[in-house]
């Protein structure tokens, strides 16, 4: 940030105020479970499987499978690098990130009851990490048409003057705070444009609601970085039994938590005769908090010894969620000896909102080889237009809802693993092919992921590494809520798991 931001000094509850767009929706109805090394290296098809606590969170009846009580911890290395085209600017990032994805336990009960066929029982508490949000990218260009001056023109158009300009007196960062209590959002932006002389109005009076851009002429030298950091985890509490040593059920109840924080700081510089501003610097901050609810039920059956079919649904998520924001604004301003800085040091505060992300269908194959190994597929899918935020008759959420369901779409996915075992050791690999949730994909593309892995078992004690690595095309917007200023960058990401299980018997 160009200055400090004293997060301590003001934090205030803003009425009117709206964050939430579809990138948000997106970004938290992604549920991928991370999973031990053993999930990893096997491409995550495990609906059909037992003998892995990452198989819990993917199908709740997993448990009831495995032959007696056991725990595993999952600490994993992540990779991001992301190669950005902006305006035919190039710019390649990277990123470590160290992180606990994965810990649980099971317990087994058999049952000692002979006059009845339900010859298994289970309890499970498991944490997986179903988000990853840690990225760093830049997007550096020459833009030839538009300026982020058009970002605040978008937001003040048909907005009174008098409503998004300081009073007599009042000085830029009392105005701000006090408009966004009043007004909300918009007209912050609005004001922000107004006073730091990016946009004018067409006619100098209180009602006007007519503004014009300062910065004019094209060829604008814009960079944006972005920083985030965070998770979306969940704790699965599971329950399941076996019937017959054939038929297995369960139910999970999941709680889950997120913690998403993004930093993006845009510049922009151009030398034209006719702009009045010739910089810009524009930095803003998110954090988002959210705590839900969701449950799955799910069913595996051994048609034969070797040949295992499954099924499991999970519910959709209902989310409560929090956003706070910070903001700073400064620009060049011919005529002016000093730069016109708009930092108010403050936390402006959403009100709480509630977000359901869809719910998700998996179908799952699995053939075992006694004790050589395992061949196991899976299918999911799951419709992101279904995400709602609410309440729905709420203008503002149902014209986001509408969003949503024009922009996101059907995604499926599927999943192909293997594993062989020699004496002790187990090797294996993995595919996984995840379609774009996007109904046009020049906003993002398919997900492609392969996978190696290598376990070594003595006694009720395992450990395993696996290897992973996807790739991605999408193109991000570079503030997705601006009304008419639509820059995107193209971003070619590659990562890369590096990750280490633990397995003990309890």
């Amino acid at each position: 940030m160009k200055k400090s931001i004293l997060l301590v000094i003001t934090s205030f509850l803003m009425s009117n105020v709206n964050a939430q767009d579809f990138t948000d929706a997106l970004r938290f109805s992604k549920d991928e479970i991370d999973g031990t090394a053993r999930f990893k290296a096997m491409g995550g098809a495990f609906g059909a499987l037992g003998g892995d606590l990452s198989a819990v969170s993917i199908n709740p009846a997993s448990s009831a499978i495995f032959n007696s009580s056991t725990a595993s911890f999952t600490l994993g290395l992540n990779t991001i690098n992301n190669d950005v085209n902006y305006f035919g600017g190039l710019q390649s990032t990277s990123e470590d990130n160290f992180n606990l994805s994965q810990g649980g336990g099971v317990f087994v009960y058999a049952s000692n009851n002979p006059n009845t066929k339900w010859n298994k029982f289970s309890l499970g508490v498991a944490y997986d990490r179903t988000g990853n949000f840690d990225d760093n990218w830049v997007a550096n260009g020459v833009n030839p048409d538009t300026s982020i001056a058009e970002y605040f023109r978008g937001y003040a158009q048909g907005l009174p003057l008098d409503e998004i300009s300081a009073f007599p007196g009042e000085s830029l960062n009392e105005a701000y705070i006090d408009i966004g209590s009043v007004s909300g959002f918009e007209h912050q932006q609005g004001f922000l444009g107004y006073e730091s002389f990016l946009i004018e109005p067409e006619i100098d009076t209180d009602n006007n609601t007519q503004y014009n851009n300062n910065v004019v002429g094209g060829n604008y030298s814009q960079r944006y970085s972005l920083a985030s950091s965070g998770y979306n985890g969940k704790m699965a509490f599971n329950f399941a039994a076996q019937y017959d040593e054939k038929f297995n059920i369960g139910l999970n109840i999941n709680a889950h938590f997120l913690d998403y924080n993004r930093v993006t700081i845009f510049d922009e510089s151009n030398s034209n005769a006719s702009s009045t501003v010739s910089r810009v610097a524009f930095d803003n901050t998110l954090r988002t908090t959210g705590t839900g609810i969701s449950f799955q039920i799910g069913s595996i059956y051994k048609l034969t010894k070797e040949f295992r079919v499954g099924f499991t649904y999970n519910s959709p998520t209902w989310f409560r969620v929090t956003d706070e924001t910070t903001q700073f604004l400064q620009t060049t301003v011919d005529g002016f000896d000093d730069p016109i800085v708009i930092n108010p040091n403050i936390i402006s505060i959403f009100p709480e909102y509630k977000l359901r992300t869809p719910g998700k269908v998996t179908g799952s194959l699995a053939y075992v080889f006694e004790d050589k190994g395992l061949l196991s597929f899976d299918y999911s899918r799951k419709d992101f237009g279904e995400s709602i935020f609410r309440p729905t008759d709420d203008p503002f959420f149902a014209f986001r809802n509408n969003e949503i369901s024009n922009l996101l779409g059907v995604s499926n996915t599927y999943r192909l693993g293997g594993e062989y075992r020699y004496r002790g050791f187990s090797f294996r690999g993995g595919y996984r092919f995840e379609e774009s949730p996007f109904n046009d994909e020049i906003f993002g593309g398919d997900l492609t992921t392969y996978s190696l892995g290598l376990g070594y078992k003595i006694g009720d004690f395992a450990i395993d590494v696996a290897f992973s690595q996807s790739q991605r095309e999408q193109s991000e917007f570079l503030y997705s809520d601006a009304p008419t200023f639509n820059e995107t960058a193209s971003i070619d990401s590659k990562i890369t798991d590096v990750v280490l299980t633990l397995s003990f018997g309890i």
